[in-house]
Parts: C-alpha cells; structure tokens; sequence
C-alpha cells in the first residue's frame, strides 16, 4: 500500500492570504490600479514579493481576487425561491462592482485581459468556472421545486447576470438603485420560468 505523500513545504498561511488580499485592495483604491504594485502590496501586508508570486502570476490575478471575488466565495443564495435567489446573487454582484476597488480596478484589468488572451484563460478556469460551477447548486433546487427547466443554460443565465451588472454599474457607470437588482432578477427569471 502507497501512503499518500504529504504536500511540500510550509501549508499556506491563510492570514498572510487575507493579508495581501487586503492590502491589494488598499492599494488600487488608494493609488489606482496601474500604480499599484507587487512589491507595494508586499510591504503592506508585511510578506515578502516570494509570498505573493507563490500564490499568483502577477498583478492582474491578485487584483482579480482581491477586487472580484466576494460574490464568488460567499454562501449560495438560499431564499426558497428563484426569483429571490437570483434577486440575492444580483444584489451581491451589485455590491461587488460598486465597490471603490472594483471602480478603480475595471480599467486596467480590462486592459490587461484584452492584451493577454492567457490572462483571460487564466481568469475563467480559476475564478470563474469554480465560481460558476458553484451556482448550479441554485439552478437545480429551482428545477426540483418546478421554477425552470433542467434544460436551462445555467453558464449564459450566469453570463447574463454578471454582464448586465458589468454593462450597466462597471461600463455605464450608472447608479445601482435599490430596484436594480429586483428588476433585473424578473427580467432574467422570467425568461427562464417553467410555462
């Protein structure tokens, strides 16, 4: 019998993982995004430029995880309905792209991903495609419950969501008002709905 071999080197210090995430986003609000540094980050969170490159290529993943992720790691929208579901998904995209970070961070990050197409393969299969793979969970309960169909294209309902909160917060720049998430949920939802 082969016993599985223990990872190598020191685990990951979870609160230096925190550490640098915060300090990124400090950064980007602060100085903007092409101001922004490894090495400033670095010396924020008190690790070395080592730490940080161990954990991402560059600035465009870190910012992208700093600044765009906490919709991603949060809990599943549970209400016991679809609409409600989504309308909570909604309001916590909302909140992420009008976000200071995210304000400060859009442009740049839209350029680098636009002048490296490995970039943006990177982004979908770390990021996105988890992030995605996690929302199915919400689609299924809505097919069990009657709401939609199992046939449903969850990644472009998905894509439809985070595109209308992208086109209208990030690249309009128009305010996100209270109803903008309730709108849009109805929107999307009915399109889906079991007729």
């Amino acid at each position: 019998m082969t016993l599985p071999q223990a990872p190598r080197g020191r685990p990951r210090d979870s609160r230096a993982h925190q550490a640098i995430l915060s300090a990124t986003a400090e950064l980007v609000i602060e100085v903007g995004y092409a101001a922004t540094s490894i090495g400033g980050v670095a010396a924020r969170a008190g690790v070395g430029k080592d730490t940080i490159y161990r954990r991402w290529s560059g600035k465009p993943e870190l910012v992208y995880e700093a600044v765009f992720t906490q919709t991603e790691s949060a809990p599943v929208p549970n209400t016991g309905s679809l609409a409600d579901d989504l309308t909570a998904l909604l309001e916590a995209l909302l909140q992420e792209f009008t976000a200071p970070a995210a304000a400060a961070a859009l442009p740049g990050l839209l350029a680098d991903f636009a002048a490296q197409p490995d970039l943006q393969a990177d982004i979908r299969s770390r990021f996105l495609a988890p992030a995605k793979a996690g929302l199915v969970e919400l689609f299924e309960r809505a097919v069990r419950r009657g709401e939609t169909d199992a046939s449903v294209p969850v990644d472009l309902v998905l894509d439809t969501l985070a595109g209308a909160v992208f086109f209208h917060v990030g690249l309009l720049g128009e305010p996100a008002g209270p109803r903008l998430a309730t709108q849009l949920a109805a929107i999307v939802g009915q399109g889906i709905e079991t007729r």
